[in-house]
């Protein structure tokens, strides 16, 4: 019975001590408030009281470096919000200094990034800071990288969340992107307005053309006619071309059962008389 009441102690001292820490994590043991030795993922004990355990999240984080309003060079007061990504290294070095070379470097890179950007941005117009954001970043992980190489601290990157105007600037400047977008919605409207009007000033200078060219065509057709007209009055009627235009009048009155009166002894009177079969008298006479 007394063994129990002594053993029973020693396995509750034990219990105490025991400490597991995560892949996630590593470990700094002091003992007696001095450095002792670097805990690795896995099991291990601490003599209670005498040793102490520091265990150092080294997966990725983000802090937020919190809105804040900063004057920008042309005098306007612009809220801006960032996010910091960062990691504690996980060698023993660095875990060391994550917790000896700054005292809670969550605070201290919130603080660093607030006063960088303030820096930066102050240096800059509103216009400019939205407009080069990329440079901004650029510069505030710089910043950051170089002053926290001693706390065992690895910026990942850092991301600019908003820079928002005073909200009367934000006003005008949304009236002014409204005021850009109808521009251009009217500019393109006018465009293609313009391209309906030549569309149908195209169609009606082909329908022109065409109608010109049945024209042309139409009018081709009539002197070729007349040219063959002519041709065959040349063949057939040598001479006689003023004698062949009187035969077609005369046709064409009798056609419309038209009186005509013929003068006695024209040629006319010879060819008419030809035609229907009839011979002159005097030819008559002669062939007697």
């Amino acid at each position: 019975m007394t063994f129990i009441y002594l053993i029973l102690p020693l396995i509750l001292l034990f219990m105490s001590g025991i400490r597991i820490i995560r892949p996630t994590q590593r470990g700094l043991i002091e003992r007696l408030g001095k450095y002792h030795a670097f805990a690795n993922p896995g099991f291990h004990w601490i003599i209670p009281v005498i040793d102490k355990l520091y265990m150092v999240n080294v997966t990725e984080q983000m802090v937020d470096a919190e809105p804040q309003e900063i004057i920008t060079n042309d005098n306007l007061n612009a809220r801006v919000d960032a996010q910091v990504y960062f990691k504690v290294k996980s060698d023993e070095d660095s875990v060391k200094g994550s917790i000896y070379n700054v005292n809670n470097y969550k605070l201290q890179i919130v603080n660093l990034a607030r006063t960088t950007l303030r820096n930066i941005i102050g240096t800059l117009t509103l216009k400019s800071a939205n407009s080069e954001r990329g440079k901004i970043n650029a510069e505030l992980y710089k910043t950051l990288h170089l002053e926290t190489q001693s706390w065992g601290i690895e910026i990942v990157r850092t991301e600019l969340k908003e820079i928002d105007p005073p909200k009367d600037v934000q006003e005008t400047m949304n009236k002014v992107v409204k005021a850009e977008n109808e521009k251009i919605a009217a500019i393109d409207s006018a465009t293609a307005a313009e391209t309906v009007a030549d569309g149908i000033k195209r169609a009606k200078i082909k329908e022109a053309e065409g109608f010109k060219q049945s024209k042309i065509l139409h009018a081709e057709g009539e002197a070729e006619a007349i040219k063959l007209v002519n041709e065959a009055a040349d063949k057939y009627f040598v001479g006689n071309a003023q004698l062949l235009r009187k035969l077609e009048t005369v046709e064409v009155s009798l056609g419309k059962n038209a009186k005509i009166v013929i003068p006695a002894g024209t040629e006319l009177v010879n060819i008419i008389g030809e035609m229907a079969g009839i011979i002159p008298l005097d030819r008559k006479q002669k062939d007697n």
